[in-house]
């Protein structure tokens, strides 16, 4: 899961520079049928999984299109806000993913992993509302930030939707269903624009952030995660995630795109102190 955010991380930082130039849907739609063709090299290539329909189509639909939300919010998002305050909002998740594992999985959330929740979320608020105090007095919050916590309410419920759905797929064939199921929702809304994109028009950038986002991002991390889900309790596993805006204040500067305040980086540390609480707690 350490290995999991600093590859969300360079999703935002990636995702921000392909989202400058393409709009969200062909986009997204262009980045998941890449990853469908790593996944089903992965799978059917690498780990020799018979190649077969799976029984209970229905939860790679369900899954597919929780994750599907989640990525077309992210693109949408990074057009009105910076990748450091998407990062922030991704962070609030594990606290909303502790909510949805008592009803889906009946996994009750120990005091101790709640301490920590809760502090790493206070940290991820003042990186959202920029360290200004009036801001979170008045609840300024952008529109971009509005549009991705919609998305990371699906990404909550899709981790402990992973375990209560596994049927004892290997995890490759797993994510390559759930990718297939991705992308059959991201056609109706993405196809028009990919086949109208002029990808001779498009820079250099476009194409590494793409390939990075499918190949590193969606194939890497879903292994990641669905390894962490099956051995972690739901609000433990992306409480991981909490160093992501850490890691993207790094990267952002790093790629020249400007180092983050003093106050916004505090905020960051505050996440950061949240997560190492409950790391060290017992599962």
């Amino acid at each position: 899961m350490l290995l999991f955010a600093v590859l969300i991380a360079g999703s935002f930082s990636f995702g921000g520079l392909a989202a400058r130039t393409m709009e969200a849907e062909p986009l997204t739609l262009w980045r998941y049928l890449m990853t469908i063709v790593v996944m089903a090299a992965l799978a059917f290539g690498v780990f020799k999984v018979p190649l077969a329909l799976p029984k209970q189509a229905w939860r790679f639909l369900l899954l597919g299109g929780l994750i599907a939300l989640y990525m077309l919010t992210m693109f949408w998002a990074l057009e009105f806000t910076s990748p450091i305050a998407t990062g922030a909002v991704f962070t609030l998740m594990p606290l909303m993913s502790a909510g949805f594992a008592l009803p889906v999985l009946g996994q009750r959330t120990r005091p101790g992993v709640l301490a920590g929740l809760l502090i790493a979320a206070a940290g991820a608020v003042w990186v959202i509302f920029r360290g200004n105090i009036d801001a979170i007095l008045a609840f300024d919050v952008g529109t971009g930030e509005m549009i991705f916590f919609a998305g990371v309410i699906c990404h909550a419920l899709y981790v402990p939707l992973i375990r209560r759905f596994d049927r004892g797929e290997p995890a490759v064939a797993f994510g390559f269903w759930v990718t297939v199921g991705a992308a059959l929702w991201l056609i109706p809304p993405g196809i028009r624009g990919l086949v109208e994109t002029d990808f001779s028009a498009l820079p250099l950038a476009v194409y590494a952030a793409v390939t990075y986002l499918a190949v590193v991002t969606t194939a890497g991390t879903f292994l990641l995660l669905q390894y962490a889900s099956m051995r972690l309790p739901a609000s433990k596993v992306l409480g991981y995630g909490y160093l992501t805006p850490s890691f993207i204040i790094l990267l952002e500067g790093l790629l020249g795109h400007g180092w983050a305040s003093p106050q916004v980086a505090l905020g960051a540390l505050i996440t950061a102190c949240g997560l190492a609480l409950m790391a060290f707690l017992p599962d």
